[in-house]
């Protein structure tokens, strides 16, 4: 089957990344991480950097600021590398917009000019949540719709988007579409909350084993971008108590892990498969799927047991 890619999405902690080995070592694939803190150089034990070559991963300077358009150009040129060397593509991620990003030609809106996002945002302070949502109201009331007027982040957004002529709400949204650039298999692994809880707990406390203090508190003290700083574990394991950090970066992991589990329900055409297996068995099943023929168009719900 010619330029057909295989995509894995899935809760941190569900065990992408051990699949996704057995899966490019068995079908000479090579691995594009959708992974939004995965990109930063750095930070291989915070952001669980998978333990084989894998593109996108590590590439990024910790001071650089990445929007989702500019990992869209990446995700797409590596893809289309592996592509044209006739291998076999591995999407693997769990940042459901990057996951989408890579496989789509999914319309992003390039981010502001450095000039205009700092005069949205000095209009938002200066003239308060409340203002700033009644002039976003005033030019774009199904975005202002979307976005309650102390989310300072999504307002400012939202008056950058529509002063470039497009929306925070678009009339006709591509993001929940099965469309994408190459035939392509979407497979999501899926666990019970309370096995996910536990693997989630457990890789929380290896991390503070395997150095996560040190690599964090040398990171904050250089540079950090506002994406950056933004990395789950840097901020935690960089500036608090080793045991307080464990309990607040797996209470927020846990958070991450729901908020994944709600794009995999709207993953259309992705085929979910039981991640409580061992990998090689996961793998099977993946490759299976690809030998019947499976197409995006396959859908089966998730369980929230």
């Amino acid at each position: 089957m010619t330029e057909r890619v295989l995509a894995l999405f899935g809760p941190t902690a569900a065990g992408k990344s051990i699949v996704a080995n057995e899966l490019r070592a068995r079908l000479d694939g090579d691995v594009v991480s959708a992974d939004s803190a995965a990109l930063y150089a750095g930070l291989p034990v915070i952001t669980a950097a998978p333990p084989y070559p894998a593109r996108l991963v590590g590439v990024i300077p910790l001071e650089a600021d990445v929007s989702v358009g500019e990992y869209q150009g990446w995700a797409h040129g590596a893809v289309d590398e592996i592509l044209s060397a006739g291998r076999l593509p591995l999407v693997v991620g769990g940042t459901g917009l990057y996951f989408r990003a890579a496989l789509s030609g999914l319309a992003i809106p390039p981010p502001a000019s450095a000039g205009r996002r700092a005069y949205w945002q000095r209009h938002y302070d200066r003239a308060g949540p409340a203002a700033a949502h009644s002039l976003l109201t005033e030019r774009d009331p199904a975005a202002a719709a979307r976005v309650h007027a102390n989310d300072r982040k999504r307002v400012i957004r939202a008056l950058e988007l529509v002063e470039a002529g497009g929306s925070l709400a678009p009339a006709e949204s591509t993001l929940w579409s099965s469309a994408a650039r190459h035939e392509t298999l979407v497979v999501a692994l899926d666990l019970p909350l309370a096995e996910l809880d536990r693997r989630i707990e457990a890789r929380t406390s290896t991390m503070a084993d395997d150095g996560a203090v040190d690599e964090a508190r040398a990171a904050w003290v250089q540079p950090l971008s506002e994406t950056a700083r933004k990395v789950l574990g840097l901020e935690q394991f960089a500036t608090l108590p080793v045991e307080e950090a464990i309990v607040a970066v797996a209470t927020a992991t846990k958070r991450l892990a729901r908020y994944q589990r709600k794009w995999m329900r709207n993953l259309r055409g992705a085929v979910t498969l039981d991640g409580n297996r061992p990998a090689e068995e996961i793998a099977d099943d993946i490759i299976a799927l690809g030998r019947a023929g499976e197409c995006v168009s396959d859908h089966r719900g998730v369980d929230d047991s």
